[in-house]
């Protein structure tokens, strides 16, 4: 994340850093950024990414970064996040985790029309266009629902 910033930074972009009191309290965040959040828990954070976002897109990373794409996901499909949610998948990072997805719709833990919500591209026009073109999963509901 440090990287991304810097760099965007650097061509006078803005960056909006989103953190948890705790690991502030640490040292751990960037103090340049063009503003900075402090927030009292992960939950309150990621809920913050989200309301000051218009997409959820990971980059390659690990297990921190798969568990908070894997939330806003998770968020799409009973109607808390309206955003769309993308995996950057340069050099096929995230290629096995795609097939995951597709194996989920086989087997019918993921409906079709849900999976079509989900993005693995690394091209950044389809990326783009994926955004522009989203709209969010019509909500869930229970066929024995009365």
């Amino acid at each position: 994340m440090g990287v991304l910033a810097e760099t965007v930074l650097s061509d006078d972009g803005y960056v909006h850093g989103i953190i948890t009191e705790s690991l502030a309290s640490r040292n751990l965040s960037q103090t340049d950024l063009s503003k900075l959040d402090i927030v009292d828990s992960m939950d309150a954070r990621k809920r913050a990414m989200l309301d000051n976002s218009i997409a959820s897109i990971a980059l390659p990373g690990g297990p921190g970064t798969l568990e908070e794409i894997s939330e806003a996901y998770s968020w799409t499909r009973i109607g808390d996040n309206n955003n769309p949610c993308i995996f950057y998948n340069v050099n096929h990072y995230y290629d096995a985790l795609e097939t995951f997805f597709d194996t989920m719709t086989e087997n019918e833990f993921l409906t079709k029309t849900d999976r079509d919500k989900l993005l693995f591209s690394d091209s950044l026009d389809e990326i783009k266009e994926f955004i522009d073109t989203y709209t969010p999963p019509k909500l869930r509901s229970f066929k024995n629902a009365k």
